[in-house]
C-alpha cells in the first residue's frame, strides 16, 4: 500500500479531516472529482481548482456569520456546490451535515416538520439549500436559509478571503450524519475526526485501498454509504472520485457502467435494489463496448443482501467481465461511521445455506443442503474491519454462541460521539452500541437477518419483512422494490398476520386481482407462512425515508389508518382479502 495513504501505520500523521490528500498534497493537478451529469460534458475538478472552491465558499461562509463549532445544514440537490460547502464548513470549523431537500419521492409535510424539528433540537445555525427552496423553506424553520446566490454574493459584496483554516481538536465533532426515517430526522449521529480518521484507515486497509484505485459514485451524500465511501474516502485518499447525480442513475442507469468503462473504476458500493435495477433496465444496446474487467469490488451495503440479486447480475454482466469475487459485502452503519465488515478483496461473499425453520422457530442458523426442504440462504457481510468487533447478544444482554440469532452489538474506535444534543438517547450497554439489527455469527463472519423493531411473529415463528418484501419484488406486476411487509396483531388468532402493500402499475381489477393471488402464491412456495392482507396501491403510495428506504413503520400506520376508515365505511377487509 502507498505510503501516503491513510493507513493504520500512517494514522499519527493525520491530526483531523482537512490533513486530507486532497488538500494538501503538493500534485495538485491531480483529477479530484470527476463530476458527470446527462447529456453534459465532464467536469474535472483538479486538486488545486478543489482548494479554492473550498476556501471561497469558506469565505461565503464566514460572510454569512458562521463561526467555528456551529452546525449547518446544507440541503441541497447532489452536485459540487453542496461538496465545496461541506469542505468550506470543515475549514471554517463548523460542523456541516448533509440532508436531502425536498423531491417529489418525500412528503412536503413530513419534510417540513422534520426540518423544523431538527432545526429546534439542534440549534441548527443555518440551512443552506438552493435559490428556489429557499423562500419555501424559510417560513418552516427557526433559522436562517441561504441559497446559492446569498453565499457567493455576500463574500463578494465585502471583499472577503478565506479565513485562516481552523485547527479543531481530533476529539471535536467533525460533522453529523443524520439518520433517516420520517419521525427521526433529528437524530444526529456526531462523529469525531478522531472516529472518522480510524474508520478511513481502517477501511481502506480492509479494501486494500491503494492510489491505482477509482472510485466511482451515484450515492446520495446524505446517506452514510454515499458521504463515507463515495465522498469523503476519495477525497481524503486522494484517490479520483467519478461522481453522479443518483437521479441520472435511476434514470439511466447504464451511466454507471459507462463511468466505470471510460475512467477504470475499481470501487463501488450499491444496496441490493441496484443489483436488480441494473440487470433488469439496462438495454442491451448501452453496453456495447463497455467492460468491468477494471473493477476489483462492487460492494452490497445499506440494504439485506439477497444471493439471488447478486446471481442475476453476474449471469446479466458475465459478458462484461463480471465475476463473482467482484461482489463483496459490507454491513455498516452512522454509528460507527460506516463499515463494520467488509468482505476480503479477492473472494466472493460467503454464502450459508440454513434450515428456515430452525431459523424462524428456534433462533437457529442451522446448516443444511443445499437441496434440503427448508434451505434458505444468507449471505456473509464478511468478517470485522480492524478497530471494531462484533458479537451478538440474548435478550438479556447476554452473548450467545454462534450461529443463534440476537441483537448485534459493535465496539470500535470508529463509533459515534453521541447523538448530537440528545442527552436522552443512551445506545451503549456497557460500552457497547445496540444497533437493533439482528443476526448471527459463523466462523468469524456476521450474517444480518433483519431489525428487531421489524420483527413479525405469527403463529410462533420469526418472521423478517424484508425476506417476504425479497420474495413479493420478484412477482411479475410489482413494482420491484416498492413493497413492504409488516405484521397486524389479530386478537381472534391471538398472533400477528402478515400484510403486505405493494406498487403496481395497474388500475384493471381482473389484473389485480390476478397480481395479489401471485403475491399469496410466491410467498407460499418460497416460504413457511402465509400473507393475509394484499393491499396493491398506485405509484408514490408508499412513504420512504429521506434515504429512499421504505419506512416500514410508517407505511402501516398508514395502511392500518386506511383500514380503519374501511371499516367505519361499511367496507371491512377480511384476511386473505
Amino acid at each position: 500500500m502507498n505510503a501516503m495513504l491513510l493507513t493504520p501505520d500512517s494514522r499519527h500523521t493525520f491530526a483531523t479531516l482537512l490533513d486530507a490528500r486532497t488538500l494538501t498534497d503538493s500534485d495538485d493537478t491531480q483529477p479530484a472529482i470527476i463530476y458527470l451529469e446527462t447529456d453534459q460534458p465532464p467536469i474535472t475538478v483538479t486538486r488545486r481548482e478543489f482548494r479554492e472552491q473550498v476556501r471561497q465558499h469558506a469565505a461565503g461562509l464566514d460572510a454569512l456569520g458562521l463561526r467555528a463549532g456551529d452546525l449547518l445544514i446544507i440541503a441541497h440537490t447532489q452536485n459540487l456546490e453542496s461538496i465545496y460547502a461541506f469542505w468550506g464548513a470543515l475549514l471554517l470549523g463548523a460542523i456541516p451535515s448533509m440532508f436531502p431537500t425536498l423531491t417529489d419521492k418525500l412528503d412536503p409535510q413530513v419534510y417540513m416538520r422534520g426540518m423544523a424539528e431538527l432545526a429546534r433540537l439542534s440549534d441548527v445555525r443555518a440551512v443552506l439549500t438552493t435559490d428556489a427552496f429557499a423562500p419555501e423553506l424559510t417560513p418552516h424553520v427557526p433559522c436562517p436559509v441561504y441559497g446559492s446566490e446569498d453565499l457567493t454574493t455576500q463574500a463578494h459584496r465585502e471583499g472577503r478571503s478565506a479565513p485562516p483554516a481552523a485547527r479543531p481538536s481530533t476529539d471535536a465533532v467533525a460533522f453529523l450524519q443524520h439518520s433517516s426515517g420520517t419521525t427521526g430526522l433529528q437524530k444526529g449521529v456526531a462523529l469525531s475526526h478522531r472516529a472518522v480518521l480510524n474508520q478511513l484507515a481502517h477501511y481502506s486497509a480492509a479494501l486494500a485501498l491503494s492510489s491505482d484505485d477509482v472510485i466511482v459514485s451515484w450515492l446520495p451524500l446524505y446517506h452514510d454509504m454515499g458521504l463515507i465511501a463515495g465522498f469523503l474516502l476519495p477525497l481524503v485518499q486522494g484517490v479520483p472520485l467519478v461522481l453522479m447525480s443518483p437521479f441520472d442513475w435511476v434514470q439511466h442507469p447504464a451511466l454507471l457502467f459507462r463511468a466505470i468503462h471510460d475512467y477504470r473504476g475499481t470501487l463501488c458500493w450499491l444496496p441490493n435494489f441496484a443489483y436488480n435495477h441494473c440487470a433488469r433496465r439496462i438495454r442491451a444496446r448501452d453496453l456495447e463496448g463497455l467492460s468491468l474487467t477494471s473493477m476489483r469490488q462492487l460492494i452490497n451495503c445499506s440494504e439485506p443482501v439477497q444471493a439471488a440479486s447478486h446471481a442475476l447480475f453476474l449471469e446479466r454482466f458475465a459478458p462484461l467481465g463480471a465475476r463473482p469475487e467482484m461482489l463483496g459485502v459490507s454491513y455498516a452503519m452512522a454509528e460507527n461511521t460506516f463499515a463494520v465488515t467488509q468482505t476480503p478483496p479477492g473472494q466472493p461473499a460467503r454464502l450459508d445455506t440454513i434450515d428456515r425453520a430452525a431459523l424462524e422457530h428456534e433462533g437457529r442458523a442451522v446448516p443444511v443442503p443445499h437441496d434440503h426442504p427448508n434451505a434458505h440462504t444468507r449471505v456473509s457481510c464478511g468478517p470485522c474491519i480492524a478497530g471494531t468487533q462484533a458479537r451478538v447478544l440474548d435478550a438479556d444482554g447476554a452473548p450467545l454462541p454462534d450461529r443463534h440469532v440476537g441483537e448485534i452489538a459493535i465496539q470500535s474506535d470508529c463509533l459515534l460521539s453521541g447523538y448530537y444534543r440528545r442527552p436522552d438517547i443512551q445506545p451503549f450497554r456497557e460500552g457497547w452500541y445496540l444497533t437493533g439489527d439482528r443476526g448471527y455469527m459463523a466462523d468469524g463472519e456476521v450474517y444480518i437477518v433483519g431489525r428487531s423493531k421489524d420483527l413479525i411473529i405469527n403463529a410462533g415463528k420469526n418472521v423478517y419483512p424484508q425476506d417476504i418484501e425479497a420474495i413479493v419484488n420478484t412477482v411479475t406486476g410489482v413494482h420491484a422494490g416498492r413493497a413492504v411487509a409488516f405484521g397486524v396483531p389479530d386478537e381472534r388468532e391471538g398472533t400477528e398476520l402478515i400484510a403486505v402493500v405493494a406498487e403496481v402499475k395497474t388500475e384493471d381489477a381482473e389484473e389485480r386481482r390476478q397480481i395479489s393471488a401471485a403475491i399469496r402464491q410466491a410467498v407460499a412456495r418460497a416460504s413457511t407462512v402465509t400473507v393475509s392482507y394484499v393491499h396493491l396501491v398506485g405509484a408514490k403510495w408508499l412513504i420512504k425515508t429521506s434515504s429512499g428506504k421504505i419506512a416500514r413503520a410508517a407505511n402501516r400506520e398508514k395502511w392500518l389508518a386506511e383500514r380503519s376508515a374501511s371499516r367505519s365505511g361499511g367496507h371491512e377487509p377480511t384476511p386473505g382479502g
